[in-house]
């Protein structure tokens, strides 16, 4: 797959470790759903961990367990982590709809089921077309491949983008 011209690599970030079962509420939460994208990214992750929303910067990673994105459909979650500059969300799995609505907005989302060496705070920098992480050291940790027709997809930077370089717009 050829990065579309526009395509950048994000930058090294650090990584940000989550658990199990982070749901949606918590990426998006309620309170915040009416008040615009720049304030409820300001919440974004806040009642996991109090220092991310202000801490996060472009390039960072977030490595979490299993079911990321559970609950509500809410696509604003992925909107949100996109919106702090969060360049790829690896975990051992995903709800269905928080992966989809990710790949929609182009936030890289990657089963990666071997992540004990993705330690929180370390810096690395993740690549889209080879499905990995590389840490300041060297280390590198594979992920499963992103077919490639969602490969397309985050490369023109999401569904909507993609559509309109397909249909000449």
């Amino acid at each position: 797959m050829t990065p579309a011209p526009d395509f950048q690599q994000p930058p090294a970030g650090r990584i940000w470790r989550f658990g199990d079962n982070v749901d949606t509420d918590a990426m998006a939460p309620g309170p915040f759903m009416k008040a615009g994208l720049d304030v409820l990214a300001a919440h974004c992750l806040e009642s996991l961990r109090p220092e991310f929303p202000g801490a996060v910067k472009p390039g960072d990673i977030i490595v979490a367990g299993s079911n990321f994105g559970m609950g509500s459909s809410r696509e604003q979650a992925p909107q949100a982590l996109k919106q702090l500059g969060v360049s790829a969300v690896l975990a051992s799995s995903f709800a269905g709809l928080f992966y989809r609505n990710a790949i929609n907005i182009g936030l890289p989302v990657l089963v990666c089921a071997h992540t004990a060496a993705l330690a929180d705070g370390l810096r690395a920098a993740f690549n889209l077309d080879a499905a990995e992480v590389r840490l300041d050291d060297g280390t590198r940790v594979p992920c499963e491949p992103v077919p490639d027709f969602l490969l397309a997809l985050l490369h023109a930077g999401g569904l909507v983008p993609h559509l309109k370089s397909r249909l000449g717009g």
